[in-house]
């Protein structure tokens, strides 16, 4: 049986935080009746949901690859951001039919502090394990990881806007600012799931990495390649905690097999103590085939 590995074991972990702020935030509706805490707890429902397709996902993409599957299976993970952004979106549209509701027929709040209390400290526990996530995700480049991650700091950001206004709703008694928040918070979560969709959507489009990046992929090929001409045609696209990246390298008609393929290796070496993950393919050319534009000056 595989062991699991250490993004799984995080993603497992999530599943059980979630639960718990799960049941706090549901205790503080049942509490209340207030429709911005029920918009807070629906949000939480997605949270688990989207942390359990997490969790299948990372185990499906941490297979090794295979004849169907030659590149690995990590873009699993980009799907799974996906499903999260949508859920996400689902999420918005429940929250504001509540709160439509809620606005056209009031429902006084009930036990407003020990409610706000316990939303509170679900918040903090929001707040700890979105850090946990965000951080291990990036080391690891786990993009199921990192939309966790920032998913669970949107529901940080919501549920601060609902205990501060739920608290100004109740102090000042003002009721109609309860589904008013509500219908902020459904707002607020369908802007961050349309980000999630969008960026997971870039990867499953094999979209280039950060441009900061091919700027230091770049400048390390032109450092690297001493006795080539020119390297042109550099692509790079990524795949969960893979980036592929190729190009062409000129190299003088004369030079041997085995010199060009030192030049090679002394490339590839250089990139990879850059970059973890990095999965490299360099064809090499003749000088007749030099373009002279668009290419790394060596």
């Amino acid at each position: 049986m595989r062991r699991m590995g250490r993004a799984e074991r995080i993603a497992l972990g999530t599943i059980g935080i979630g639960l718990v702020v799960l049941a706090l935030k549901l205790a503080a509706w049942l509490l209340t009746g207030s429709a911005a805490l029920f918009s807070d707890a629906a949000e939480t429902v997605v949270n688990v949901a989207a942390s359990l397709v997490a969790l299948a996902a990372l185990r499906f993409a941490a297979r090794p690859a295979d004849a169907n599957h030659p590149y690995g299976h990590d873009k699993a993970e980009f799907f799974a951001a996906v499903i999260e952004g949508v859920l996400i979106v689902v999420a918005a549209i429940v929250i504001l039919q509540h709160a439509w509701a809620v606005f056209r027929e009031p429902v006084p709040i009930t036990a407003p502090l020990p409610g706000l209390a316990l939303n509170t400290l679900a918040t903090l526990c929001n707040l700890g394990w979105s850090t946990v996530l965000r951080r291990q995700g990036r080391a690891l480049r786990s993009p199921a990881l990192l939309a966790d991650g920032q998913h669970l700091m949107a529901d940080v950001v919501t549920s601060l806007g609902v205990v501060i206004g739920l608290g100004l709703a109740v102090a000042t008694g003002q009721q109609w600012l309860d589904p008013l928040l509500a219908a902020a918070t459904a707002v607020y979560i369908l802007v961050s799931g349309g980000q999630v969709i969008g960026e997971s959507v870039g990867g499953l489009m094999d979209a280039a990495p950060a441009a900061t990046i091919v700027e230091r992929i770049r400048l390390l090929v032109g450092q690297h390649a001493e006795g080539a001409i020119e390297a042109h045609d550099l692509r790079m696209r990524h795949a969960g905690r893979l980036t592929f990246l190729e190009f062409h390298l000129v190299v003088p008609g004369t030079m041997s097999v085995s010199d060009a393929h030192a030049i090679c290796d002394r490339i590839e070496a250089a990139l990879k103590a850059e970059m973890e993950g990095l999965m490299i393919t360099i064809h090499v050319e003749p000088d007749a085939k030099a373009k002279h534009h668009g290419v790394i000056v060596l």
